[in-house]
């Protein structure tokens, strides 16, 4: 079934075609819509353009993959395409194709992103699967699994370690109100919300008890990096999730020098950690006399999560 066509005379210049004809004059079809979009990201350099203008259009016009090959000659009304057209402006002008969308995937869970939560990257599920991998070696009784995630943002690694151990329970503690919430929200999107306990904690501040396990992905960008990172980061990321102080390894100091006392004898603590950082982070823990028992290797070869038990 067709839309009904585009009647309105205005044009912005995003929409002129190469006849010169305003394209907001008239219907555009689903595939002329993407063809026209995929173009305008391609020009800009954004680094995915086709993934960038499928994602919008799924989610702001309605169209799947398939549509595009099976209906692409289906005409977009007009709500739908002002939508789309307003999300593709701010992809245009460097916001992150996630935050435009609101959410982002993580260990096979839809998880919701807002203004102070970074967005979960492909990067942590090492840490996840790392996690998953000490505790399948050490044969831990995964009915009496208690975590602590320090610094939970979304919940991602907290919700992915529940979705992994259904007997598990896990306490997420940030400093940020505005991730708590998000957190929960994504807790009860994903039916894990009787296991997850958000909690505003700076780091240990507000945790008296003891866990089996506690992983964390803090902040660890030095400081003075920041400003070469990319425009999207530095525009779009939360501040205080990427600023690991003068050296990147502030929040370390923290949970190396405070984590053995909220572990359990047989415990152990995680970190996701910078590609370039493994043997500073190990020399860390070990001067608060933790030993390495795993590292945890990106799809590109570098360290990016360490396993730290007390020796």
């Amino acid at each position: 079934m067709r839309s009904s066509p585009i009647t309105s005379p205005s044009c912005s210049p995003m929409w002129v075609i190469p006849d010169g004809a305003c394209a907001g004059s008239r219907a555009m079809t689903l595939a002329e819509l993407y063809r026209k979009a995929r173009q305008m990201l391609r020009d800009a350099g954004v680094d995915a353009p086709d993934l960038d203008a499928r994602l919008l259009l799924e989610t702001f016009v309605g169209a799947t993959h398939a549509d595009l090959i099976a209906r692409s000659d289906t005409l977009i009304d007009a709500d739908r395409r002002q939508a789309f057209e307003s999300a593709l402006a701010r992809r245009l002008a460097g916001e992150p194709v996630h935050r435009i969308l609101g959410f982002r995937e993580f260990y096979g869970m839809m998880l919701r992103i807002s203004a102070e939560t970074l967005e979960p990257r492909p990067d942590t599920e090492t840490l996840i699967d790392v996690i998953l991998s000490e505790l399948n070696v050490r044969e831990t009784d995964t009915g009496e699994l208690s975590i602590l995630d320090l610094g939970t943002g979304t919940g991602a690694i907290a919700l992915a370690l529940l979705k992994m151990l259904p007997k598990a329970t896990v306490v997420g503690v940030d400093i940020s109100d505005d991730a708590l919430t998000t957190a929960a929200r994504n807790a009860l999107d994903n039916g894990l919300e009787k296991r997850f306990e958000a909690r505003r904690s700076d780091w240990f501040s507000s945790v008296d008890e003891k866990f089996h396990v506690i992983a964390s992905n803090p902040p660890y960008i030095p400081s003075a990096t920041i400003a070469s990172l990319s425009k999207e980061v530095q525009s779009h990321d939360p501040l205080a999730a990427l600023d690991g102080g003068p050296d990147g390894l502030d929040p370390y100091r923290v949970i190396a020098a405070e984590a053995a006392g909220k572990l359990h004898q047989d415990g152990f603590v995680a970190v996701e950690i910078g590609h370039d950082q493994r043997d500073e982070v190990v020399d860390l823990f070990e001067r608060q006399r933790f030993r390495l028992d795993k590292t945890g290797f990106d799809m590109l070869g570098h360290a990016r999560a360490l396993v730290f038990s007390i020796s």
